[in-house]
């Protein structure tokens, strides 16, 4: 009578909990910027380019730095002081103009951005000298908490980089927790 109690009351719970998933949809939306039609705030430093604020999807603030050749994105009103704003990858790296905001739709109707994949470029020398481009899927948890990168994924040796991408986010950004959990890597890496 117990065990079947307990496996009652297992179904019962895991219901609720699909009921509960269900009543939010996940959805994405796109939103560009080019750094040329953004403010700019010049740097100080012989390296250091400035950044430039731009508007992403709902009017947040897109913060984009560089310096020494690498670019540095961060989310939100308070995007120069999130985790985000001092993460870059470690070859020469500029970041693309279109964003994917993974959006959390709730039973109300209301979209809540989470989390953002964004494409950066990267350049690395061989062991011959010869550049290696290459591209990374960047995954970054929105607000509310810190925001900072979640997981990344090489996009030119994996076919379903963009899938991938949305999984790490869908999955974890949520959750996350910057400067605790290690950063996320899916598929192939080149």
């Amino acid at each position: 009578m117990r065990t079947v109690l307990i496996g009652i009351m297992g179904i019962a719970a895991a219901l609720v909990a699909g009921t509960a998933a269900s009543a939010q949809s996940i959805e994405s939306a796109y939103s560009t910027f080019e750094t040329s039609k953004c403010p700019h705030v010049r740097g100080r430093a012989p390296e250091d380019y400035g950044h430039w604020t731009c508007e992403g999807y709902g009017g947040i603030a897109v913060w984009i730095a560089g310096g020494d050749q690498r670019v540095y994105v961060s989310f939100g009103p308070h995007a120069q002081n999130e985790p985000a704003a001092s993460q870059t990858l470690s070859p020469f790296n500029s970041a693309g103009g279109t964003i994917e905001w993974r959006i959390e739709r709730g039973r109300d109707g209301n979209a809540r951005p989470f989390a953002t994949i964004l494409r950066w470029n990267t350049s690395t020398l061989d062991e011959n000298a010869n550049q290696i481009r290459g591209q990374v899927l960047v995954i970054t948890r929105l607000a509310p908490g810190p925001v900072c990168h979640i997981g990344y994924v090489d996009a030119r040796e994996n076919p379903n980089a963009n899938e991938l991408a949305r999984e790490i986010a869908d999955k974890y950004a949520r959750s996350f927790r910057c400067a605790i959990d290690e950063p996320i890597s899916r598929g192939q890496v080149g």
